[in-house]
């Protein structure tokens, strides 16, 4: 199974959750048992690779919650929140931070219920067909790829920009192949080094994010050292609450703000290697409520009331460089050496958001190529269950982000938003709708709701308002290209719209007669749920033996925590 391709095994039967570890080791020895390249000895170590996939369950519960809480955070937030501020004002960011949170809280709780109980590889992309079609998944699974793609550019665009304003002396190319080879080296080490550094780059960012609200609370008041009166909500009079471009400049802090929150969804693609999905994925999207408060309404308050939304440094067309309303803050405040520290912490979560869009895009496509929705090659994986292929289709498509060479940081930045944005519309509509599909298969088939080991708040009109809201604001994201028209902004804003349609057609044509739309009684419910390999605390130990594991102290308070 490990080492070679995977489509041409034969299907291995998955044991029901209620079959126990057992019956979960006794799948994965047969599945072994049927690989070639498997010598016949059952270990530990075998017990940890997905069946399906191959991928290594290595993650641990806390580096999922950490993910959940400050995974992905990267330049998007700390950067792009200038564009959004400049364009529609404070009170914009607000409005847009707590609209869109709203829309990320209910995907995600539709999200958890489907993948706490199905979190096998692909999350949404393979529920797409078993829900609804083939085809669908296509679309699905390409612009979701297409987002982390275009995040990843992003990621290096900024990152290789700030390495130049220090060592101008080094091109930003060369910067960007320097990264692109260190990058490419560090995924390849496997899950385990992935969840480690996401857990502590993670933390560092909360902590990072701590001190600038406390800054900001400080400045506001009066505080500071030097400071003659305090600054208040002074902001959001001069230049004003909405920076005098109203709803249409909200329009536009609309995608922004989904690109900010992009990757909130990204804990369901890790869950095939997670060791406790069942118990880590509702804890972390349980968690994803604590982020939208304290990360991005925190954000969107604290750069509102400290940096003026007219500041011309904010956006630049020109600029080789991009400032962030944290570095403009801070030189308001009297300490102009204030853009080193935050280009440290912006580069601190750049590393984090580089490594993560790696690893979610890389997944992606991988989980497609295995199930024939992208070339086969995508689908290998190695003996240490690391995709090496996929990985390096993804990583080399952060080569986009060298357009900064010829066009600039900023207006690179604008291009590469709009394409992600949209795309984050598309993907959460999506996950809605597979979700409202789900719940009808479920009850067509007899089941009942109390039998769902996680069940999402408000349903239904938590996933009916996703599949609407994400629409309504795909539509309006491109609505301020019209007048003036902006031909190639426009083209930028929508293009996705009819390449989601287009996939979906040809990939219609190309199966015709053999893709059809799942009815509610057809939908297989039963394939691909798993157990926990750590069943209340405890691991496998041999083939017939369980043996428990004492946790010290601070992993125990941590995790209360």
């Amino acid at each position: 199974m490990l080492g070679k391709k995977l489509a041409g095994d034969a299907p291995v039967a998955e044991p029901h959750p209620a079959d126990g570890l057992s019956a979960y080791q006794s799948a994965t020895d047969n599945a072994h048992h049927n690989d070639p390249e498997h010598n016949g000895s059952s270990s530990d170590e075998d017990h940890l690779h997905d069946p399906e996939s191959g991928v290594k369950r290595g993650l641990k519960n806390r580096h999922l919650s950490m993910m959940a809480l400050a995974g992905i955070i990267g330049p998007g937030l700390l950067v792009g929140a200038g564009g959004a501020l400049s364009n529609g004002g404070p009170a914009s960011l607000i409005i847009g931070f707590g609209v869109i949170g709203i829309i990320a809280f209910f995907i995600m709780q539709s999200l958890g219920e489907i993948t706490t109980i199905f979190p096998g590889g692909g999350s949404f992309v393979s529920l797409a067909e078993r829900m609804v079609d083939k085809s669908f998944s296509v679309a699905v699974g390409w612009n979701y790829f297409i987002i982390w793609a275009t995040v990843l550019a992003n990621e290096y665009n900024v990152i290789c920009s700030i390495l130049t304003y220090w060592v101008p002396e080094v091109p930003i190319w060369g910067w960007f192949m320097i990264l692109w080879s260190l990058f490419m080296g560090f995924q390849l080490l496997g899950i385990a080094a992935f969840g480690e550094a996401e857990f502590w780059l993670a933390l560092m960012k909360l902590v990072g994010l701590t001190a600038f609200f406390i800054f900001s609370i400080i400045y506001a008041a009066g505080g500071l050292i030097g400071q003659s009166e305090p600054l208040g909500f002074r902001y959001w009079n001069d230049p004003g609450a909405f920076n005098g471009n109203g709803f249409r400049g909200m329009a536009t802090v609309f995608v922004f703000c989904s690109t900010f929150y992009a990757g909130v969804e990204s804990i369901a693609v890790a869950a095939t290697e997670t060791r406790n999905p069942g118990a880590a994925v509702p804890q972390a999207i349980r968690q994803v409520f604590w982020r939208i408060i304290f990360v991005y309404m925190g954000s969107a308050l604290f750069f509102g009331i400290t940096c003026p939304a007219n500041a011309d440094e904010l956006v630049s067309a020109d600029a080789k460089a991009l400032q962030s309303p944290m570095t403009v803050a801070l030189q308001n405040a009297g300490w102009q050496g204030g853009v080193h520290l935050i280009n440290a912490f912006i580069l601190l979560t750049c590393l984090s958001a580089i490594n993560s869009s790696i690893y979610i895009g890389s997944r992606t496509i991988l989980y497609m190529a295995q199930s024939g929705k992208a070339p086969s090659i995508l689908g290998w994986v190695n003996k240490r269950g690391v995709p090496v292929w996929a990985i390096l289709l993804t990583n080399a498509v952060g080569s986009i982000s060298m357009m900064n060479v010829s066009t600039g940081a900023a207006k690179a930045y604008g291009y590469i938003v709009n394409l992600s944005g949209i795309s984050t519309f598309l993907v959460w509509g999506s996950i809605s709708f597979i979700h409202i599909r789900f719940r009808r298969g479920w009850v067509a088939q007899g089941r009942s709701a109390s039998d769902l080991p996680f069940k999402s708040m408000l349903w239904p009109f938590n996933a009916y308002f996703g599949v609407f809201a994400n629409i309504f604001l795909a539509l309006i994201s491109g609505w301020t290209n019209l007048s003036p028209f902006d031909a190639s902004n426009f083209v930028v804003a929508y293009i996705l719209f009819p390449v989601f349609g287009l996939i979906y057609v040809v990939c219609k044509l190309l199966w015709r007669g053999q893709d059809k739309v799942k009815r509610s009684h057809e939908m297989d419910l039963d394939s691909g749920r798993r157990t926990d390999l750590d069943k209340s605390g405890l691991v496998p130990g041999d083939a017939e033996e369980i043996v428990p594991v004492k946790k010290p102290f601070w992993k125990k308070a941590f995790a209360w925590l």
